[in-house]
Parts: structure tokens; sequence; C-alpha cells
């Protein structure tokens, strides 16, 4: 059954799961984002400390230039050496994004992180997936992507159904990060992701389907975005719970939750 560990682990690091603490500080949506600036310009570059349960890494990225889509443009993201590690990062990572009106939109791939070392690679195409919008009202449902994707791993196949959801946050005239770094005129986005994951096994000569996950949130990211600077602070945490019969049979905790934080060191 130690195949099956992997099973687990793999879909749930896919992701870069994750799930978001509330700011202490506090906040409104009284600044609805008339004077919210998002920098998109060319040589527009950001590092970032990553803290997580792998001990602390550095993530680069930046804007290299423009790039036309099925006939659009928008601004292409890249990172230093084609490495990313923080969910951040790793999301905007040979992306493209836009401003439309008071909303940037994603179009590209969302993939594992290079620094994750998975039997299994999982991309989710995106098309237009708004990430983020200025006078989003509290908790309001930006884009919804939902999917099933098949696998096969270590033998085994895999079916994932995923919805992948954006929604708007508070915004905080003046917040400090968990680093002590202060930002005046922050809004906040959050990226949820759901999922189930089952498998068919041959029992007795006959096909059986497994819950190996029933569909529930393992992921939960929020974004703390400072006015003229962008992204200042990411919390993302991995959170699953399954039956203790089938946890016992993978040898894996029944529940689990790691969290990963990101933070802005520099920019210019």
């Amino acid at each position: 059954m130690k195949k099956k560990f992997y099973l687990l682990t793999a879909v749930f690091s896919v992701f870069l799961i994750s799930c978001s603490s509330d700011d202490s500080s506090g906040g409104d949506n009284t600044n609805q984002g008339t004077n919210f600036t998002i920098p998109l310009t060319n040589g527009k570059y950001w590092t970032y400390d990553v803290s997580g349960q792998a001990g602390t890494t550095r993530d680069s990225l930046y804007i290299s230039g423009d790039s036309l889509i099925s006939g659009i443009t928008y601004k292409r993201f890249e990172v230093k050496n084609n490495i990313a590690t923080g969910f951040y990062s790793s999301s905007l990572r040979n992306n493209g994004v836009r401003e439309l009106d008071d909303k940037l939109l994603l179009t590209g791939d969302l993939s594992l992180a290079s620094g994750q070392q998975l039997p299994i690679n999982l991309d989710v195409s995106l098309v237009d997936f708004i990430i983020f919008k200025k006078n989003a009202t509290l908790d309001e449902v930006l884009s919804t992507k939902t999917g099933t994707i098949q696998q096969t791993v270590q033998g085994y196949p895999l079916t994932i159904n995923y919805t992948l959801k954006s929604k708007g946050g508070e915004s905080i005239p003046n917040y400090t990060s968990p680093n002590g770094d202060a930002y005046t005129n922050v809004k906040t986005a959050k990226i949820l992701l759901n999922a189930s994951i089952t498998t068919v096994q041959d029992i007795g000569g006959f096909p059986v389907t497994i819950t190996i996950l029933s569909n529930q949130q393992i992921l939960a990211s929020t974004q703390y975005i400072a006015n003229n600077i962008g992204v200042v602070y990411t919390n993302t945490v991995t959170s699953y719970t399954i039956n203790q019969t089938i946890a016992d049979q993978f040898g894996v905790p029944a529940s689990d939750t790691q969290t990963q934080e990101e933070f802005l060191d520099t920019y210019n």
C-alpha cells in the first residue's frame, strides 16, 4: 500500500494547496478601488521570501514583456531561472495577465511549483480567469473553473474532479504584514480549490470505485495587494481530511494541514 501514499500526496501538492488566515487589523470595502493602481509595466520585478514546511526559499518574479494570446495583448510574467516555489509566483510563471476595467485577468496554465518533487504533473488551463477585482465586495465570486482530470499514477487510474474559484476580499487602509512591514491602501483576493479523488480497483473480478478524497476544500490562498506595489504577502495552506480506514490503509494521517507564506522583500 506504500504506493498509494504517493497518490494522495501528489494530488494535494499538485495544486500548491493553501488556506488563508484573516488579517487581524480588520478592514472594510469603503475604498472601492478608484485610486488603486496595479503596476503592469515591462521590467517590473518583485522578490519574495517563501517560508514553508520545507524551509525558506526565494522567488524572483518579473514582467518580461508583452505577449499576444488569441489576438489579445497580455503582460508575460516569468521567474528567475524558471524556478518558483511559492504559490503566487508559481501561479503567474510563464502566464499572461491583462487589466480590463477594474479587473486583472490571467490566461495560461496553473501548474505545480518546480520546487515540488512529485510523481505526477498536473496543469489547469485558464482563459481570462479573474484573479483580482479592485472594487470587489467581500467574498464576491469573481471566476469559477470546473473540470475533470484523468491521471494514471504508478498504475492507479485517478479521476480528479475540481472547482477552482476566485473571490474578492477586504480593503485595508493600514496593513502590517506578519514580517512587520507596513503598507497603506491594501486589498485582498482569494483563490480557493475544491477537489474529490476516486480510483477504480478490480476486486473479485469486478470494478469497484474507491473514494480517496471526498469533495472538500483543499486549498485557500489569500494575496494582499498594496496600491502601486502589487502583492506584498501571500498566505497559502494545504488541508485535507479522509476516512480513517482509508488513511490507515494508505499509511498517511487522516488529516493534515500545511502553511506556506510569501513575503515581499524587494521591488522596483
